[in-house]
């Protein structure tokens, strides 16, 4: 079977209130586009029924792929998610759509070919509705961070949408060590190291209530994982040779 043109990795932890909801609205945007398209659901580690509800609608959506990894981190799903994906282009959403999913029509040719583009909620253009302002200024204070230790030119690198060509997708997330939810930084931080072109898109993007982040905790989380990225830059990690020659050893 030839390649897909655009894969859409969705990771999903105990999302079984709104996963075929989510489904139903990827499945309904890409039935009235021209190019063939796969989505891939990476359950991982749910408590709940999510696995067993998205296995349930493969008859349904033929193009439906379903993963399971049994210990949880959004960084890991992703990861897999892209390493098995077949497309030319290959996306990751979160799955409550905080991005209207029509809006990945700007993410991929013929609207816009780059080598990675990311949804920004930060770039002007950008629009944010209903987020408190408790949660706009310590997202604010994180990108502070991951300006200062990693990214000093991305305004946004923690927006749930991102867009990768496939060649480049299996370049960097093979390195990808960081499985929690500051894996986007890292990818972007070997990223800029190869060279590759990152645009950021503004979006219109929805506050969600039911967030599985924890802005307390997972902040402190991402800031020693800011702290592992340096670390493993300076062990070079990231660089290809060096990895596998490792590898090899």
């Amino acid at each position: 079977m030839p390649s897909p043109f655009l894969s859409i990795i969705i990771p999903a932890y105990n999302e079984e209130n709104r996963l075929l909801r989510t489904l139903e609205q990827v499945f309904a945007f890409l039935a009235g586009e021209n190019f063939s398209s796969e989505v891939i659901v990476v359950e991982n580690g749910s408590s709940d029924k999510t696995y067993a509800l998205a296995q349930g609608q493969r008859e349904k959506y033929p193009t439906l792929r379903v993963l399971q990894n049994k210990k949880a981190g959004k960084g890991r799903a992703v990861q897999r998610g892209m390493l098995e994906a077949k497309g030319e282009y290959r996306i990751f959403c979160d799955a409550d759509l905080s991005m209207p999913i029509e809006e990945i029509r700007r993410f991929i040719p013929p609207n816009l070919e780059t080598d990675i583009v990311i949804a920004s909620r930060e770039v002007k253009g950008a629009i944010r509705y209903n987020e408190p302002s408790y949660r706009h200024f310590t997202g604010r204070i994180f990108n502070l961070l991951i300006r200062a230790l990693a990214l000093p030119k991305l305004h946004d690198t923690q927006c749930g949408f991102k867009n990768f060509r496939a060649d480049i997708a299996e370049d960097l997330f093979q390195y990808q060590s960081i499985e929690g939810w500051a894996f986007d930084v890292e990818i972007l931080f070997i990223a800029k190291m190869r060279g590759y072109k990152i645009e950021e898109l503004p979006i219109p993007w929805y506050y969600n209530a039911e967030s599985k982040i924890n802005v307390f905790r997972d902040s402190f989380r991402m800031f020693f994982d800011l702290i592992q990225i340096r670390k493993n830059a300076r062990k070079g990690l990231y660089h290809r040779e060096e990895t596998k020659d490792t590898k090899n050893t």
